[in-house]
């Protein structure tokens, strides 16, 4: 068991305490991988040889760590690859390790009984068309001739579905820069319903994470939407930029059409966190000239505000939209 599934049990409006919390994990080992908005992703092949210490017993280190230096409790599901670790994660709880053997036995035992769509990246059409034909377990994938499962769902899905079920798991931990991303979060005093203070939020936070972004000179490839609900429950949709900025228009569109896609119908909104990642230097990015004289105009007057706010105060200049009343 060499790869942990971490997920912290941060409080609703805590997205932005997730680089800190990554930085526990860094500590063990240099492959993390986050899972924004609460998760990670840490292959601890090397710490295991470094600290002579299985990855069960590092997983209580961590615990203690994160709960001693930043409050805060973590579910870690172990095994040894990143989608059993995944699964194991499911059958979790707070300071008890969830850990897969590797072993073909224990691995057969842990999976069978699991339903097909427990396998992550197992859609519910997918899971449907199988439980149709009587294939609602991994169990009973695993048993079933390829040909059926590849008549089924097609040649490629279903000679790697079958391989999942068997416990094949040829996925990887991929360091990604998280920990160098931008989070801003906008909660709401009480469950918010209304769409257009959703909206509000949005571009309040758009224009935060843009000026942050050009006072380090930075810009974004991806945009990261994080909504929470009443019940605790959260929705993460990302998309990959046109182009890398650090424009807050730019920021704002990607942010306003993610949110629409969701299609929200009286959500009970607790918190929208947005998260820009895939930073680079801005003297590094490629910018398409529009030759429209609008937008050039735009982007001068976001310069002059800009200076604006870093000598009076970030409130010192605000898009029309969010006068009147703090966002």
């Amino acid at each position: 068991m060499t790869i942990l599934c971490v997920r912290f049990q941060l409080p609703p409006t805590s997205e932005a305490d997730l680089p800190h919390l990554l930085g526990v994990l860094e500590e063990f080992t240099p492959v993390v991988q986050a899972l924004p908005p609460d998760g990670a992703l840490a292959d601890l092949r090397g710490a295991e040889r470094y600290f002579r210490r299985d990855a069960v017993e590092l997983a209580s280190v961590i615990r203690v760590r994160s709960l001693a230096l930043h409050g805060v409790d973590c579910v870690i599901g172990a095994g040894p690859g990143p989608m059993l670790a995944r699964m194991a994660l499911r059958d979790a709880v707070p300071g008890v390790t969830c850990a897969v053997s590797g072993e073909p036995d224990a691995l057969a035992e842990f999976l069978a009984d699991k339903p097909v769509a427990a396998l992550p990246g197992v859609g519910a059409a997918t899971a449907r068309t199988l439980g149709d034909y009587g294939l609602d377990t991994l169990g009973r994938v695993a048993a079933a001739p390829l040909s059926t499962l590849q008549r089924l769902i097609g040649a490629k899905a279903g000679r790697e579905l079958r391989e999942k079920a068997n416990g094949v798991d040829r996925g990887r931990v991929v360091p990604n820069a998280v920990s160098r991303s931008l989070a801003t979060e906008r909660p709401f005093g009480r469950d918010e319903l209304d769409p257009d203070r959703h909206r509000r939020a949005l571009l309040s936070a758009a224009e935060e994470i843009g000026a942050r972004l050009r006072a380090l000179e930075k810009v974004c490839r991806t945009l990261t939407l994080t909504v929470r609900y009443a019940d605790r429950s959260a929705t993460t949709r990302s998309r990959t930029l046109t182009e890398p900025t650090a424009h807050s228009p730019a920021l704002t569109r990607a942010a306003y059409g993610m949110y629409e896609a969701l299609g929200l119908q009286r959500a009970r909104v607790r918190a929208i966190t947005l998260r820009a990642e895939g930073l680079d230097p801005a003297d590094r990015a490629a910018h398409q000239l529009t030759f429209d004289p609008v937008d050039e105009k735009v982007r001068r007057i976001e310069e002059v505000a800009d200076r604006a706010r870093a000598k009076f105060g970030p409130r010192a200049v605000m898009p029309g939209g969010l006068g009147g009343r703090a966002a």
